[in-house]
């Protein structure tokens, strides 16, 4: 069956703009994560794991978009004139060495990302029995997207056609388990979190709440679910569209995991602001903790609060 959709020249060309869109976004986001997980922290108090991983998709996301610039270069520049059917022929071509590389450093990503997904779920949840499933499913995401990869190598007869029930299966597989495993993950944790929330609403003393964790982690998951059943889509309707997909989800994995790092973080420095504030409560000197922050010398001797009960000095 042949293939529909925009020519794959335009889609290279078309994917790798948007690519560069988005992974400009996701450098910016990438510099406030490492703000929110390294300001006013000492060494020890900073998360060790969500630095690494940052780094990590930083890095995965920079080697596919260098890879796909070299990939457009080739095709439509270097080999435009000298490949076997033109452009059009070299980006269908995947046994390409660009188009191999570039699938196996998506494969590393989408594991990477859904590996802390379901991290975060057990360090929530502190029971092995939830994750069982999202975990049987990543080990599935590796199988399947090792074995897209061999494929896409071996391929010899169906070299320019990725819908081939060779690669096909491969790759339907991967987005599938792909989905299930975050959608399955994300839920548990957003459910969880949401079940702490209401637990602990009634007895509240203050006003700080999980939700928009909650919501963060909702929105993180909505994103990066959507993205894949696209190119789901695409690609069991044999849609050029999918390449397009496929180059927009490598940041997009990237963007989800640093929305919900830098929420997290924002809540953990906000409760320990407030912890602070409070303890200087108790002990009688709220004035003194906040002049410490501002770089202008006030002299206030005394401060009285009065209202229709109470008099009460600070």
């Amino acid at each position: 069956m042949a293939s529909r959709g925009i020519p794959l020249d335009t889609a290279a060309i078309f994917s790798t703009a948007m690519e560069g869109i988005l992974y400009g976004f996701s450098v910016l986001m990438f510099v406030g994560t490492m703000w929110a997980l390294t300001y006013k922290r000492r060494m020890k108090d900073i998360s060790r794991p969500n630095v690494v991983v940052a780094c990590m998709l930083l890095i995965l996301s920079t080697a596919h978009m260098i890879v796909d610039i070299i990939r457009v270069e080739q095709g439509l520049v270097t080999y435009r004139n000298t490949f076997p059917g033109g452009p059009v022929a070299f980006f269908a071509d995947v046994t390409q060495i660009t188009f191999m590389v570039k699938n196996t450093i998506y494969t590393l990503q989408t594991m990477l990302g859904d590996a802390m997904v379901i991290y975060r779920c057990y360090v929530v949840w502190r029971s092995v029995w939830v994750i069982i499933v999202p975990s049987l499913l990543w080990l599935g995401i590796i199988v399947c997207g090792s074995g897209a990869v061999y494929s896409l190598s071996q391929a010899t007869t169906d070299a320019e056609n990725i819908f081939a029930q060779s690669t096909g299966q491969w790759i339907k597989a991967f987005y599938s388990m792909t989905l299930a495993s975050n959608s399955l993950a994300s839920g548990f944790l957003a459910y969880r979190m949401w079940r702490m929330e209401c637990n602990i609403s009634a007895n509240r003393v203050t006003k700080n709440s999980m939700m928009p964790i909650v919501r963060v982690l909702a929105d993180a998951a909505i994103l990066y679910s959507v993205t894949l059943l696209s190119g789901l889509v695409c690609f069991v309707e044999d849609n050029n569209g999918q390449y397009v997909i496929l180059d927009m989800t490598m940041p997009i994995i990237s963007i989800a995991f640093y929305m919900v790092i830098i929420r997290m973080a924002m809540k953990t420095a906000s409760h320990s602001y407030l912890s602070a504030v409070r303890v200087d409560k108790e002990r009688g000197t709220p004035q003194q903790y906040h002049m410490k922050c501002v770089p202008v010398e006030v002299h206030i001797s005394r401060i009285t609060h009065q209202d229709n009960d109470s008099t009460s000095s600070y």
